[in-house]
């Protein structure tokens, strides 16, 4: 690890944690707040090996509640903070995340997910997409980026700090325990080395070394119900314009299709290779999957599969990708073969097997 370098680019063989801590690296995160909990401990592991060589900073809280909050004040200080967490801790989290939506501040989530409910499995599932596309008691006004691979995991954890502070909304990675202890060859990279330039930070409270400075305001508490609802409809404003900009997709294969291959995240990958296999055999096969499962790239999904007989769901959750499906192609009659597993890995001859018996 010790000859690891964003110098330029460089290919790697790592493990996603090991990954996205670099990824925060690359993205000039100044300090990660977080808790251990399996299976995304070695973020924090590989984070305070990184630190004190980049001149980062860490901070380990009592509890994931207090690591969400903790990185809020970070963020409010104009401090670039992400925090990584999984399952339970997810959970105690989303009451952050909901002050992070409600006063606009540009928080980072990774999410390794794990199966569920509560304690579970420290192993593997997809089981937190409702939870972290809509946990909390808000209108779920947040980006979710569903990574399938390490370079992605890489890629998508740059842009997740460039979209919560350009936009101001909070941003998650959602990974999963497979993707957090694996290995894969990725290349890593300096953005800006790359001609990208990073979104730069701002003290939200006015710039504190300046005694002149702006003094402003956060709110998180209304006094009225008519309060309340301006400013939730304003966020709701500011984040469908966001949607339109941020929201990410692939599809292929779908204008002749007769069955399309939904899934997200690293069943993708499965969904994929089965994809190309079907479509080699001459299948009238389609393959879509959301990047941004919040928010869902719905219009591109009912394009893709207005010419569609099937829509063949996998997830390895009882329905949670699919609920998101549903709502987006209200209407349509196109007819929906789900194959839920809970907490259990996908395989590409597992799908193949299944849409065989179509």
């Amino acid at each position: 690890m010790a000859e690891v370098s964003l110098q330029g680019e460089q290919r790697v063989f790592m493990t996603g944690n090991e990954v996205c801590a670099w990824a925060a690296v690359a993205a000039k995160a100044d300090i990660m707040y977080g808790y251990p909990i399996t299976p995304q401990n070695e973020i924090m592991h590989y984070w305070t090996r990184l630190a004190p060589k980049y001149g980062k900073r860490f901070l380990q809280t009592e509890d994931e509640i207090s690591a969400g909050f903790t990185t809020l004040g970070g963020v409010i200080a104009g401090r670039k903070a992400f925090t990584a967490t999984a399952g339970p801790g997810n959970v105690l989290m989303q009451e952050s995340a909901g002050m992070a939506e409600m006063m606009r501040l540009p928080i980072v989530y990774i999410i390794q997910q794990r199966g569920g409910p509560s304690t579970a499995t420290v192993i593997y599932a997809q089981q937190e997409t409702t939870l972290t596309t809509f946990g909390g008691n808000g209108e779920g006004h947040r980006i979710v980026y569903s990574t399938a691979t390490h370079q992605e995991l890489f890629d998508y954890t740059i842009k997740a700090f460039d979209a919560a502070w350009t936009y101001r909304f909070p941003a998650f990675i959602l990974g999963d325990g497979y993707q957090a202890k694996m290995r894969e060859p990725l290349t890593i990279y300096d953005p800006e080395a790359r001609g990208h330039k990073l979104v730069k930070t701002e003290a939200l409270l006015g710039d504190t070394e300046k005694p002149e400075r702006e003094i402003k305001h956060l709110r998180n508490t209304y006094n009225t119900e008519d309060e309340l609802y301006e400013v939730v409809m304003k966020n709701q404003r500011d984040w469908d314009m966001m949607a339109q900009k941020v929201v990410e997709w692939d599809a292929q294969g779908c204008e002749d299709a007769d069955v399309i291959l939904l899934t997200h995240g690293i069943v993708s990958r499965a969904a994929l290779t089965a994809y190309q296999q079907l479509r080699a055999a001459g299948k009238k096969v389609g393959y879509f999957r959301p990047i941004t499962v919040r928010p869902f790239p719905g219009k591109q999904l009912q394009e893709a599969s207005k010419g569609a007989k099937k829509l063949f769901i996998a997830e390895s959750a009882y329905g949670q990708l699919m609920k998101l499906v549903q709502h987006e192609i209200f209407g349509s009659t196109i007819d929906i073969v789900p194959m839920l597993r809970p907490g259990v890995g996908i395989t590409t001859e597992e799908i193949m097997e299944e849409y065989n018996k179509l």
